[in-house]
């Protein structure tokens, strides 16, 4: 709650990041909890870290986390609990004037929890009866469309899954998710440019590069994983480029504390050419890379952009027609100098990738500055051949995977037939609200119940202001979570808190005969990879449900025996889950051997 704010650092990681880590993670979970599952995180047969979704090696390290997975971890699986003698202590408006820091620090949620019209204390409630009040709400709705579905991206391959399935089930495609507010522009840039929302690499890729460029991305702050795998991409020869307003500390020089020479030695200089651009200057930035190529004899690959591109004519016009440098480093704030050192090692590289995040999707201009960055790979076919291609790196650990199991609010025709197929229903056709439109539908009363699958929406989301008005015009608000947040004390007039397992939790189900049996999930990473995610802890209490069984109970309640999806068959066995994925999405074909 006091941040204190110091001299910028011109190295990251090393020997202080593992004491900070391990001085975290025994606060929060002792010595032998801290064992047990930071030894467990990103293995073969451990759990997925909640923390980032940089995927793992084929030969992961023992410790195989950063300093933002440890703390990750930790606030998961403490030790600390907030049990319902917690909200009798405190009501709704002092848990208000707490900063989410506190929230969160109070440690693991253990009961549903349920706040009437009225009330000013959150109090306990069965689990049977917080499924009615959701069912008495959503049944209650003059449309299915005045219920929005939020997710954030921690939740699984199968319980998002299921998730989307009963939302269309219900009739609304109000699906709403964390993507909207980060990788959405680039979602939609690489889609209508390679056909596909997603990156074109995967990292073995960045050992092969000749040049990776980090544009509008911060990975000691957010992927501190990345640091590791480009200090490799550096030992075989790679050169990076860094485009970024500030210096980011990690990519001037990375101290990898699995290394001797990162704990007691200088570390490796990662950066070969910082470019500071200007806020939102990286379009113009690349628009002068390409027209720096277009004009430079034999930079292009005439015969990649002959036989797999489509457009170059119109493209190669409009930038040579856009020669105005004064305009172009007024708009960067960078030299001449600079993009001409910059165009160097593009010129110089046969395989280049470029990587980005949040600072190039979160502009009014986002998907023309990807669609630009797109163009300047095509120019010299560095898409489709090893060590070269697009690397959106994305934020929560399963952002990636919601969206291909179906949350989204503009699903593709050919997706909706194959639900309509595998589940013998009709899903709705119009689109839905995505995070703005669902905020101005709760804004404008057009929506009167927001449900949340993970995630931290008021704090997460645009205009805070204009956020918590919202969410306070709602009927119900629910938010099914780990721990406590500041979504959970704006709330509608009613608001209920369920409380579900987390990545280090064993999940263990018990089928129709009565014998239990140990789950697993999925989760994608930033680069298309599925896995599976394990957990091994006990659960923080045993009032918690697993997401994929809240979902499945409360599908069940809302739509009575009239849906034939096996909803109680698919609580019991993810594996189920699975086979009906594989039949609906493509690529997941004989998903269960495959996992």
């Amino acid at each position: 709650d006091a941040p204190q704010v110091s001299e910028p650092q011109h190295s990251a990681v090393g020997l202080p990041a593992i004491t900070h880590a391990l001085r975290i993670s025994q606060q929060q979970m002792g010595v032998r909890r801290t064992a047990l599952t930071l030894l467990r995180v990103n293995q073969p047969n451990g759990f997925d870290c909640p923390g980032c979704a940089w995927p793992e090696p084929d030969k992961p390290h023992t410790a195989e986390f950063c300093e933002n997975g440890a703390k990750a971890v930790a606030e998961e699986a403490t030790l600390r609990r907030v049990t319902p003698d917690f909200f009798t202590e405190h009501s709704v408006a002092d848990l208000a004037t707490r900063s989410g820091y506190w929230l969160g620090q109070q440690g693991r949620l253990t009961h549903p929890m349920y706040l009437a019209e009225g009330a000013d204390h959150y109090e306990p409630v069965t689990w049977e009866r917080a499924f009615d009040i959701i069912g008495e709400e959503l049944t209650a709705l003059d449309s299915p469309d005045e219920a929005v579905f939020y997710t954030s991206g921690r939740t699984s391959n199968e319980a998002a899954f299921l998730y989307q399935l009963f939302a269309r089930e219900f009739g609304t495609n109000n699906l709403p998710d964390c993507s909207n507010m980060c990788h959405e522009s680039s979602g939609s840039a690489l889609t209508e440019t390679i056909g596909i929302g997603k990156g074109s690499v995967l990292l073995e890729d960045l050992y092969k590069a000749d040049l990776i460029i980090v544009a509008g991305q911060n990975p000691g702050t957010n992927h501190p994983r990345m640091l590791t795998a480009l200090e490799k991409a550096k030992a075989g020869g790679t050169k990076i480029i860094s485009i970024n307003p500030l210096p980011e500390a990690g990519l001037e020089r990375f101290k990898n504390p699995q290394t001797p020479r990162g704990l007691a030695g200088g570390g490796t200089a990662l950066t070969d050419l910082f470019l500071q651009v200007r806020l939102g200057g990286d379009q113009a930035l690349f628009r002068a890379l390409n027209r720096c190529l277009l004009d430079t004899e034999g930079a292009l690959d005439e015969d990649f952009i002959r036989e797999h591109t489509h457009g170059f004519e119109e493209f190669a016009r409009t930038a040579r027609a856009d020669d105005d440098w004064d305009e172009t480093l007024r708009a960067t704030g960078l030299t001449r100098e600079e993009i001409d050192r910059a165009l160097a090692m593009v010129l110089g590289s046969r395989r280049t990738i470029v990587c980005w995040a949040m600072g190039l999707t979160q502009h009014k201009h986002s998907v023309p500055t990807i669609q630009e960055v797109v163009n300047f790979l095509l120019l010299r076919g560095n898409i489709g051949r090893p060590g070269a291609g697009v690397c959106p790196v994305r934020g929560h650990s399963n952002v990636q995977g919601d969206r291909t199991m179906g949350i989204f609010e503009r699903p593709a025709p050919a997706f909706l037939d194959a639900l309509e197929k595998e589940f013998g229903f009709a899903p709705p056709r119009e689109h839905g609200l995505d995070v703005v439109r669902a905020i101005r539908a709760l804004r404008d009363g057009q929506a009167k119940v927001f449900f949340a699958m993970g995630g931290n929406f008021v704090s997460a989301t645009p205009d805070t202001d204009v956020t918590e008005a919202a969410m306070r015009r709602a009927r119900l608000t629910v938010h099914v979570s780990t721990k406590l947040n500041r979504s959970h004390v704006i709330t509608g007039a009613r608001a209920l808190i369920l409380p579900t397992l987390g990545r280090t939790e064993r999940d263990v189900q018990t089928g129709p005969d009565g014998r239990r049996a140990e789950q697993f999930v999925t989760v994608e990473d930033s680069m298309g990879m599925v896995h599976a995610s394990r957990g091994r802890l006990e659960p923080a209490g045993p009032q918690l449900l697993s997401e994929t069984a809240i979902v499945a109970r409360l599908a069940r309640r809302v739509l009575g025996a009239g849906s034939r999806t096996p909803w109680e068959e698919f609580a019991r066995d993810y594996a189920t889950i699975r086979d009906r994925i594989s039949h609906v999405i493509p690529g997941f074909e004989d998903f269960n051997t495959r996992v």
